[in-house]
């Protein structure tokens, strides 16, 4: 059994002093303008006391057009800079990295919110979204590495690169989605080429020092997990992230695919060889009993999502009880409320069936 406690070495150098990251959670806390509120502030330091050792910010929009919900935290603008700064110190003064995830909704990012019609990598006419012409792809591609400066500036200590949950990196990655006939579609090479183009401009951009990761989906939203396995092998070979942060959704079910049946999705992400990279994995990992389960096959350290939102002190706890089970669901909303939920946090939960009680 692995120790949680353990230190993590990643290959930039830096060190994480246990085995436990803050997924990426969507909150709608912020204003508007993508400016942090002291709302998301006090959420995000609360899960850093609590004893995460790397507490990653959620999805940052890189583009105003890539807004994905409602009081979204951004990262496009120098203005938002200030408020990121107080964040990463104070993450940073409870020994916790801190992170932040640079994001784009593409197609699903609502008209409504955006105030213009949605951007895709091909026209998608379910969503209303228009294709990126190819000086706007570049654009884009220079828009998350300038994010991922903005960051190092802001005192985050790395960045990780959305590539997952249908969103436009995403999007590019599917074949389903991505019709494009130019280099960034096509054949896997081209539809991957702007994920490993945004890598090599921050790394270039902010040194070998800075933390740098990817979030990969290993099915739906249009993606073929064959071709992810391909994918996180070159991420491996390139010698440029220090993570691959694999959204599960579920560490221990079968793949959707028929041909790939026979293991569960963590054992299909396991037995690859990462050589220096750290793999993390997030999907359904809840208990104490399911930290240690993901920790023994092969995982250098867990994602905590919705155990992390009843606990800000997951970790905590399950260092002190190794078969520690989060409160029962539904919870009530003063029990949010203390471990940090604002009340648009709490209303945005009420949407998970049966999360939230009265």
């Amino acid at each position: 059994m692995k120790n949680l406690n353990d230190q993590i070495k990643f290959p930039c150098g830096l060190t994480m002093k246990n085995r436990f990251m803050l997924a990426p959670l969507t909150n709608t806390q912020s204003y508007e303008n993508g400016k942090l509120s002291d709302e998301e502030y006090n959420w995000l330091t609360m899960r850093a006391k609590g004893n995460f050792g790397l507490t990653m910010s959620c999805a940052s929009h890189v583009q105003a057009i890539g807004k994905g919900f409602p009081g979204q935290l951004g990262i496009f603008a120098d203005e938002h800079i200030e408020g990121l700064k107080r964040l990463t110190d104070e993450i940073k003064s409870h020994d916790s990295l801190a992170v932040a995830q640079l994001h784009h909704a593409g197609m699903r990012s609502p008209e409504d919110i955006i105030g213009e019609q949605p951007v895709c990598p091909s026209d998608d006419e379910e969503t209303n979204s228009r294709a990126l012409s190819i000086d706007e792809v570049k654009r884009l591609r220079d828009d998350f590495i300038e994010a991922g400066v903005r960051a190092k500036k802001a005192g985050y200590e790395g960045a990780e690169i959305h590539g997952a949950h249908g969103y436009i990196l995403c999007q590019f990655l599917s074949s389903d989605i991505n019709k494009r006939d130019d280099e960034y579609g096509g054949n896997l090479e081209n539809r991957s080429r702007i994920i490993f183009e945004i890598i090599d401009g921050i790394r270039d951009k902010c040194g070998s020092e800075f933390l740098l990761g990817v979030r990969l989906s290993a099915e739906r939203f249009g993606i073929k997990l064959g071709e992810t396995k391909k994918v996180c092998k070159k991420l491996i070979e390139t010698n440029k992230i220090d993570f691959l942060d694999m959204s599960l959704w579920d560490s221990f079910k079968e793949p959707v695919e028929e041909e790939h049946q026979g293991k569960n999705l963590l054992e299909h992400f396991t037995e690859l060889d990462f050589k220096d990279v750290m793999l993390t994995v997030a999907g359904n990992i809840r208990t104490g009993e399911n930290v240690h389960k993901v920790l023994n096959n092969k995982v250098d350290f867990v994602t905590i999502g919705r155990a992390a939102i009843l606990h800000h002190d997951f970790p905590l706890k399950v260092m002190e009880n190794p078969k520690f089970e989060p409160i029962e669901l539904p919870v009530s909303k003063a029990h949010l409320n203390k471990e940090g939920l604002s009340e648009k946090f709490i209303e945005y939960m009420g949407a998970w069936p049966g999360f939230v009680g009265k």
